[in-house]
């Protein structure tokens, strides 16, 4: 692996610095890792520590979904070494690594459990007017589970350690360190959750799947799985009856998203609102295990739990 040039497209990834052309192993004197959105970016600064240099596609407060690379984004794909990211997060990242790391990729999905994705069941109103788009077959958004992000966190310490075979065991000891926290944090849900006046929530967008299946919640997402599509007339009055039925005191928006469609759904159900956060960019001064805390506190307050 000439010069040692490691480079990285996390799909999901912590901003720390936000690259619009990029650094070089040969300017920093370290394997660089790109990263495409916060949470793995997170976990690659994490693993990587003072042995990597890393650098994110996705600057914080941009929706990932919408991410358009430039040229020299796609030219630091061309010189990857490694490619980590989640499919069918980003069509943008995925198409620069289908043309030019094909061969080079990891998809984090591809590491751990993924689960189908929901998608609107009145979605064919929409295809008979023209709005037909492709769907996931499976939910990408598996970093809002900690013991994913877990196994994720060995993963790429081992793939660190072939990739930098000096620094190999360096990148293996950060990896179950920061494994170790991360299991820690899912123990809190985990504690945090088991004792809820109710166990329904109610989101903006369908992007909270693995969390409620991880902790015995149910997630009804106001949208789909793209947060920039609009639910269906039909989905918006299923949402609204099974907020109703199940009590639900609490309809969730998010910091990227505009809240309005879920403010209406609020007024008319008589809940409040509150941000749960898919960690999709750094939350506002803090981290992942930051966010997803306070994503707890916000969950255990919504939920009514001992």
């Amino acid at each position: 692996m000439p010069g040692n040039v490691v480079r990285f497209i996390a799909g999901s990834a912590l901003v720390l610095t936000a690259a619009c052309g990029g650094s070089t192993a040969a300017e920093t004197g370290k394997p660089v890792v790109d990263a495409a959105f916060f949470p793995l970016q997170w976990l690659a600064e994490k693993v990587g520590g003072p042995d990597v240099t890393v650098e994110g596609l996705t600057k914080p407060g941009v929706e990932p979904h919408d991410l358009e690379l430039t040229p020299q984004q796609v030219a630091g794909v061309a010189e990857a070494s490694l490619v980590v990211y989640v499919k069918g997060v980003q069509p943008a990242v995925d198409e620069a690594v289908a043309q030019h790391a094909a061969d080079r990729g990891f998809d984090a999905a591809s590491a751990v459990p993924t689960l189908a994705a929901v998608h609107d069941e009145h979605a064919e109103e929409e295809e008979e007017h023209g709005h037909e788009e492709e769907e996931l077959a499976y939910d990408p958004h598996l970093w809002l589970d900690p013991s994913r992000m877990a196994t994720l966190a060995t993963a790429l310490g081992g793939r660190l350690a072939e990739a930098d075979p000096a620094h190999g065991a360096a990148y293996k000891e950060r990896a179950k360190q920061t494994a170790a926290a991360l299991t820690t944090l899912d123990a809190e849900f985990a504690k945090g959750l088991e004792t809820c006046a109710n166990r329904t929530i109610v989101t903006a967008h369908t992007a909270f799947g693995y969390l409620a299946n991880r902790y015995k919640l149910e997630q009804v997402g106001i949208g789909g799985i793209d947060p920039d599509a609009e639910p269906s007339p039909a989905r918006l009055a299923e949402a609204a009856r099974i907020a109703k039925e199940k009590k639900v005191t609490t309809i969730f928006t998010e910091e990227l998203v505009s809240p309005k469609v879920a403010e209406v759904l609020a007024s008319e159900v008589g809940a409040k609102t509150a941000v749960l956060n898919p960690l999709e960019s750094p939350p506002q001064g803090g981290d992942y295990v930051s966010g997803m805390t306070a994503n707890l506190t916000a969950l255990r307050t919504a939920l009514g739990c001992q």
